[in-house]
């Protein structure tokens, strides 16, 4: 156990984000939603915007593990086309399964921004949240969504990760901080005390108290 729990990792992890402190262009997002607990410390620490990123991975039926693509906020998708054409996947599978999805981020999008927009990252610096990296599947999709609304950086942050996991991602973005890195990570709830589901109750409180400026110095750049 590395931390006793999401917020007390995200304290850990603003420490290791310092240099990012106190910049006009940089924007925190937290992967919906236990990444959310985490982004909020770190955004406290550094003054900067917080906002959820809401990701879904597009399963491929009945291997629910492979992704197909992926859908995220902002009605943005992306699709994995190697993936769809070697399993021959028809248009009316990868749309029914997308039509699930893109429920249930309109739902969570509702329930968590109560109709605030995504906060604008275009041409800002974006530090992306989540409370670890196993297999980093969840954290791609995100990355792969967030490309499209053309930021100028792309940070990776999270409190523990694999250590291959985390060496696969520095080619993929500008930087990767991972406070702890281990050999081997099974599942990231090993290294927390608490690691109890984060609720939508919870992202929801998280997102108001930044939005309202509740605490600390948060600057609200929505759009």
């Amino acid at each position: 156990m590395l931390f006793p729990d999401r917020r007390e990792a995200g304290r850990v992890l603003a420490s290791k984000l310092i240099r990012y402190a106190h910049q006009p262009d940089v924007v925190v997002l937290g992967l919906a939603r236990g990444g959310v607990p985490v982004a909020f410390e770190v955004a406290k620490a550094l003054e900067a915007p917080l906002d959820v990123f809401v990701v879904r991975k597009l399963g491929v039926p009945r291997h629910e593990e492979l992704a197909m693509g992926a859908m995220a906020s902002g009605n943005i998708r992306v699709f994995n086309d190697e993936v769809i054409n070697a399993l021959a996947i028809p248009k009316n599978v990868i749309d029914s399964v997308a039509a699930v999805e893109e429920r249930e981020i309109e739902r969570r999008e509702r329930r968590y921004r109560n109709n605030r927009l995504l906060v604008r990252v275009e041409g800002k610096t974006v530090v992306l949240v989540d409370d670890g990296l196993a297999t980093g599947s969840t954290m791609r999709a995100a990355l792969l969504a967030l490309r499209c609304l053309n930021p100028t950086g792309l940070v990776v942050a999270v409190p523990v990760a694999a250590a291959s996991t985390c060496e696969k991602f520095k080619a993929e973005v500008d930087e990767v901080v991972c406070a702890a890195i281990t050999e081997e990570l099974f599942a990231v709830g090993e290294c927390y005390g608490d690691f109890s589901q984060t609720t939508d109750d919870e992202v929801q409180e998280l997102l108001t108290r930044a939005a309202r400026s509740e605490i600390g110095d948060f600057r609200l750049e929505r759009v």
